[in-house]
């Protein structure tokens, strides 16, 4: 079953994760009192687990999500919400805002997201409800402040205004009853291929703080019902010490897979890990690079990941 390949995908980062655990202050056995029977995920396209039939990682058996891999530790599995499952995520999705950072309008925005899955029903106690984003609408407002269209200072309260507008998502749903959610904000993009491309990575990494910030702000009142998952440190200390984690590439994407259209956000003919599968990689090993295309990881990228936040929920609930 693919289910019991994903876990096998991941399983050797689960040590790795705890090494990262042990570094933020936890790393203690923790055996967690909270047995979750369904992961509902909201999000761009870091947290998409297939909607349109294919992840942003490298396509092959080895695929995983981040928030697959956090299912996976519980013993459940989470599929797109096309298919009928409980994962709403779908690749440039902005928080609010449209078009997507693809230029397409049709997608639904995270806001649109929660909308739908609380049209259908509201969450129960043994959900865990992973709130993701910020990826998109910074791709989306650099692009508009590399066009010339806006100042760096418009830019920055872009940003922070989609940080406050996911913060808002959380509070709908903590009012809707949802009790044990996990919110993850945007990663340091300023270090991503991407970024570093722009020539602009310090001003990339500010935008990555005001999102976050914005959104933490906006849900320190939540303490009892929401966690929140650093994403921008673990990525940091993953990029920063990459032996530690057991990769030797945090710099370049494994894909080749170039997408003629919009893809990811960041132009067109840029690499789009959609279109990525084990035939469309460079000469590199996909056990040991981080990154998939400019912008999103690698499969043991994301169990790394996911391996992280579960570990942190696992000793928050």
């Amino acid at each position: 079953m693919r289910f019991q390949r994903l876990r096998r995908a991941f399983l050797a980062a689960t040590c790795l994760s705890s090494l990262l655990l042990a570094a933020c202050g936890g790393g203690e056995s923790v055996v967690s009192k909270f047995q979750p029977t369904r992961v509902v995920a909201f999000g761009d396209a870091f947290s998409d687990v297939g909607q349109r039939g294919a992840e942003y990682t490298v396509n092959d058996a080895t695929a995983i999500n981040w928030t697959q891999a956090l299912a996976a530790r519980y013993g459940i599995g989470i599929t797109p919400s096309a298919s009928g499952g409980s994962s709403y995520a779908i690749g440039s999705a902005r928080v609010t805002a449209k078009p997507d950072a693809a230029g397409d309008a049709s997608t639904p925005s995270i806001t649109d997201q929660v909308s739908t899955f609380l049209g259908s029903g509201a969450p129960n106690a043994n959900d865990i409800v992973v709130v993701s984003g910020g990826t998109s609408d910074i791709l989306a407002e650099v692009a508009a402040f590399r066009a010339g269209t806006q100042d760096a200072a418009t830019t920055t309260a872009h940003v922070a205004q989609a940080g406050r507008e996911l913060g808002a998502q959380v509070r709908r749903l903590v009012a809707a009853g949802a009790t044990h959610i996990l919110v993850a904000g945007a990663y340091n993009m300023g270090r991503s291929p991407w970024g570093i491309s722009t020539g602009q990575p310090a001003f990339i990494e500010s935008l990555t703080g005001s999102f976050n910030n914005a959104l933490l702000i906006s849900i320190v009142d939540f303490g009892s019902t929401t966690l929140y998952v650093d994403v921008a440190l673990f990525y940091n200390l993953v990029t920063a010490n990459p032996t530690l984690y057991s990769l030797s590439d945090v710099s370049n994407a494994i894909c080749t897979s170039v997408d003629p259209g919009p893809g990811i956000g960041i132009g067109a003919g840029q690499v789009n890990s959609a279109l990525c599968n084990g035939s469309t990689l460079q000469a590199l090993s996909p056990s040991t690079t981080l990154f998939a295309d400019p912008v999103y990881f690698t499969p043991i990228g994301n169990a790394l990941f996911g391996n992280y936040a579960a570990d942190r929920l696992r000793a928050r609930f």
